[in-house]
């Protein structure tokens, strides 16, 4: 046989086994080439462009080189071990050294290199749908263009070939420091077995589950806002990520033994055939495959967080421009309102125009609220409050003796707690009144720019406490303007062109007014596109990461076939055995989706509020997709476990 014919069969071979290796690259050269097509779109230029994204895509193009150059480096170690026989036996045969090396490069170029040509293929016919994606989600109304980057090729070209340098330079240092026995024996020795558990490895899963349980109980406490002070929050925060991370690899190094142990115990040693093929596969395996698994949950988690974070701001975009915006339009300067009814009125746009007089006065709160914030201390027995009266609002009907506080956020509650009832004063100039608090709403009812952009509450009082405090109202504390103006446009058909008018004619240049359906697209451009790039990664990394726990049942699979052979030879049918892997599956790829899952859970959890209003659908939305596109790979892996286990007789 020639080295034509040797190296022929070689790709034959690997292509039947390695498929989805050749599908992950060609996958991650096209998002590669995409992303970065994306990043040298004109669309993309701060200077001329609409999405102002160049600086964001660069960062994702970075972060995606290395989830790629790791997958291909990790699983490239895993094929050049399961083909450690292989070469040893090249060598009994009295091939060198450097002719293997030169074999292996070769066919290594060819499936490389091949998927290389056809990745940037597939990547160009896409980057116009990645495009139109990027303008769908951040609301962008341009024409997305197929165009050819000479800069993404030459930039996808150079990352490529350089990872395929270093893999050749792995490769070549493996067979140089490996002796002939060594080759025959590296695949037996990858995988650690374990007979009997140690008292360490009892204390390490129980220290794993500990410190896990830990990290999540600091992180409700993070989430219910017991930690008040800059200081104590870095440490909260710092406390978690390392617990967390530290117990997950105890989880795997100790944990799933010690628990899969207990399982054993409590069926007296008694195991049935699907036990035996899941529980003691996992028991010992698992242990070996720490570090990485690991790496994949922690990862996971963090793709899976960012990106129910990013998520739920841009869900949250229009209530929260609701919230803050109140009105179709606020206003909150005289000379701009004239000239935007003035325009609405030459463009026959109707509408229904509220006003409502608004004034800041000191308060007293101290008897109702705590400030849970770092810094210096406020006073808040003299703290500034909007007042408006209650005669504007046909649900709130108050006495004269009564106050009420309305228009807040999650954000707000978690740094301040105000309590359901209680005594306030409200001070203007020579006089105090004394009012019971009546409670506190959520609903917004003029523009943020009243409540330091939603972070203070506005006082609602009777109308006669309204006009007392109006008439030793404090000019001095005043912010601009004492009268809100809310524009509601009577046709939603005409909304669009009242936002038109209402950035054409500049009135969006005085601090304070606000376009509602503006702010909204504001938002949803600037965490559409960190979405996009999130989403991308995350993706990306789903595939990777997938492949690799493929990779390493296949290489199990393939190692626990004799054993396969002699249950078969026992008696027990293809489907006794199959109910034992699916099992096992389900464990392999159920406990690092399921742990991933709890770690983005409360790691989401914990910080919400700061990116919008609504948490659960979309983070049970996210959570979903990355949880039947990772079941995809148990899936295959059943398949492959399926036809080793026909192929055992």
């Amino acid at each position: 046989m020639s080295i034509n014919q040797l190296i022929f069969r070689n790709l034959k071979k690997n292509l039947s086994n390695y498929y989805l290796y050749v599908f992950a690259l060609i996958f991650s050269v096209a998002i590669y080439f995409a992303f970065v097509t994306l990043q040298y779109d004109p669309s993309m230029d701060a200077r001329k462009g609409t999405v102002r994204g160049e600086a964001v895509v660069k960062v994702g193009s970075i972060l995606l080189v290395a989830i790629v150059g790791i997958f291909l480096i990790y699983a490239n170690n895993i094929f050049i071990k399961r083909r450690s026989s292989e070469i040893g036996l090249f060598q009994l045969i009295g091939m060198t050294k450097g002719r293997i090396i030169k074999i292996l490069g070769i066919e290594n170029f060819i499936i490389y290199f091949t998927s290389l040509a056809l990745g940037i293929l597939v990547g160009f016919s896409i980057s116009k749908l990645i495009v139109m994606i990027v303008f769908k989600i951040t609301g962008v109304e341009a024409v997305a263009n197929l165009r050819f980057s000479p800069e993404a090729l030459i930039q996808t070209l150079l990352v490529f070939i350089g990872i395929y340098l270093f893999i050749m330079l792995t490769n070549y240092v493996f067979i140089k420091k490996q002796s002939i026995l060594a080759l025959f024996n590296v695949r037996s020795s990858t995988e650690t077995k374990v007979k009997k558990l140690s008292f360490w490895q009892v204390l390490m899963g129980i220290l794993g589950i500990a410190l896990i349980a830990s990290g999540y109980y600091v992180s409700q406490m993070l989430f219910d806002g017991d930690f008040t002070t800059l200081k104590e929050l870095l440490f909260a925060m710092g406390f978690i990520l390392a617990a967390v991370i530290i117990g997950t690899y105890l989880f795997y190094k100790g944990s799933v033994a010690f628990i899969f142990q207990l399982i054993r115990k409590q069926n007296n040693g008694y195991l049935s055939i699907n036990k035996v093929l899941s529980l003691s596969s996992i028991m010992f395996r698992m242990k070996s495959n720490a570090l990485l698994l690991t790496i994949i949950t922690t990862v996971s988690a963090l793709a899976i967080g960012l990106l129910s974070l990013s998520y739920i701001a841009y869900y949250s975009a229009e209530k929260t421009a609701e919230d803050f915006v109140v009105a179709d339009f606020s206003l909150v300067n005289e000379e701009s309102v004239k000239e935007f009814t003035q325009a609405l009125n030459e463009e026959d746009i109707a509408y229904d125009k509220t006003q409502i007089e608004v004034f800041q006065v000191m308060a007293d709160v101290e008897d109702i609220l705590d400030i849970n914030i770092d810094g210096p201390e406020m006073d808040l027995s003299a703290m500034p409050l909007p007042v408006v009266s209650d005669e504007n609002f046909d649900h709130i009907d108050l006495s004269e003796n009564e106050t009420l506080l309305t228009g807040y956020s999650d954000l707000m509650q978690s740094f301040m707690t105000i309590e359901d009832s209680g005594k306030i004063e409200l001070k203007a100039q020579n006089t105090v009144i004394e009012q019971d608090f009546t409670g506190l709403n959520r609903e917004y009812l003029v523009s943020s720019y009243y409540t330091n952009g939603g972070g203070m509450p506005l006082c609602v009082v009777d109308q006669s406490i309204f006009e007392k405090l109006k008439k030793h109202m404090n000019p001095d504390i005043q912010k601009g303007s004492l009268v809100y103006t809310g524009f509601d446009i009577k046709d939603s058909g005409d909304l669009e062109r009242a936002n038109t008018l209402f950035q054409s004619t500049d009135v969006d240049r005085w601090a304070g007014n606000d376009s509602q359906l503006q702010t909204s697209r504001n938002q949803k451009m600037n965490m559409g596109l960190m979405m996009f790039i999130v989403g991308f990664l995350g993706l990306t990394f789903l595939v990777t990461s997938g492949c690799v726990l493929y990779f390493k049942q296949m290489d199990e699979g393939e190692g626990e076939k004799p054993s396969y052979t002699i249950l078969r030879k026992l008696g027990f049918t293809q489907g006794d055995l199959l109910k034992g892997i699916q099992l096992k599956q389900l464990f392999n790829f159920g406990i690092p989706l399921a742990v991933g899952l709890l770690h983005s859970y409360f790691a989401v959890q914990s910080g919400w509020f700061f990116f919008g209003s609504e948490v659960w659908t979309p983070m049970l939305i996210v959570m979903g997709l990355y949880t039947a596109l990772y079941s995809i790979f148990g899936i295959l892996s059943v398949l492959y476990y399926k036809k080793v286990i026909r192929e055992a007789l």
